[in-house]
């Protein structure tokens, strides 16, 4: 049995995460965290979750626990996840990490990281949105550059980065696919006398409200016709059953950086 630790576990992600290790064959809830100072500790994660007792309870201290898990999964914030990665990198542990809003230097460093850990890192763990990945690819080589190309994303109040990491991944295989570089030709947003649209950018909406786990739609919109692909999703259990699924798969390697492509045999 995979022992799984998951930081987070009081929040609205973490409590799906707990969760699915529980239900999930292979793998056993070891290890539970929330922030210093946070209610919540002391405990049962379980409880917490809304699935009953499961005999962990909830603690602060990753660092005094290392020898209790083989991987961690972190849906945190970036900040915090790189303090985790320090840990779990000098303990010799795995980690899978679903956090997004990672700037430049902050991706530099589970890079770096990658050279004596193993990491699964993806902004969305669904399978359905990692399918969605590998058909974008597909649609902009086919499309080229006869269309323009706009990302439309949905997601809770709550939210605090934009647009999600999902959606900016989604630019990045567009992109990618048909040569171009996501930084220069992103449009985020347009307001006013925008002027007339230029082929070659991507752009970007952003929409935050109610209670809505996420939603993102890519058009291909040419003169007469428009593609477009939508994954829509219900419940973070979706999320939370890929982290499950790519926590089993990280623990065969031993060190790189990997996302859900990886995992699912998509690449």
């Amino acid at each position: 049995m995979t022992r799984v630790a998951i930081t987070g576990a009081a929040g609205r992600m973490g409590r799906c995460l707990v969760e699915a290790c529980c239900a999930a064959p292979g793998l056993t809830l070891a290890v539970a965290l929330e922030r210093p100072g946070s209610s919540i500790i002391g405990a049962d994660a379980g409880e917490v979750a809304g699935i009953g007792r499961t005999g962990v309870t909830i603690t602060d201290n990753l660092q005094g626990v290392a020898d209790q898990f083989d991987v961690l999964v972190d849906f945190t914030r970036p900040e915090v996840t790189l303090g985790n990665l320090a840990l779990c990198r000098a303990a010799g542990k795995r980690m899978v990490v679903g956090t997004t809003g990672f700037t430049p230097g902050q991706r530099n460093e589970l890079i770096d990281a990658s050279a004596a850990m193993a990491l699964v890192v993806a902004p969305n763990m669904s399978v359905g949105v990692n399918l969605c990945f590998k058909l974008l690819e597909t649609a902009a080589q086919v499309l080229g550059d006869e269309v323009d190309i706009e990302i439309v994303e949905a997601h809770h109040r709550y939210k605090i980065d934009s647009p999600s990491g999902t959606a900016l991944r989604m630019g990045e295989v567009v992109a990618q696919a048909l040569g171009r570089d996501l930084k220069t030709c992103a449009v985020y947003g347009r307001e006013g006398v925008s002027g007339e649209r230029k082929r070659e950018t991507i752009g970007f909406a952003t929409v935050r409200g109610g209670d809505i786990v996420g939603d993102h739609t890519v058009m291909f919109a040419g003169l007469g016709e428009r593609v477009e692909i939508t994954h829509k999703a219900s419940s973070r259990l979706t999320f939370a059953n890929g982290a499950m699924r790519a926590a089993k798969w990280v623990m065969g390697r031993e060190a790189g950086l990997f996302d859900m492509q990886d995992v699912l045999g998509l690449r």
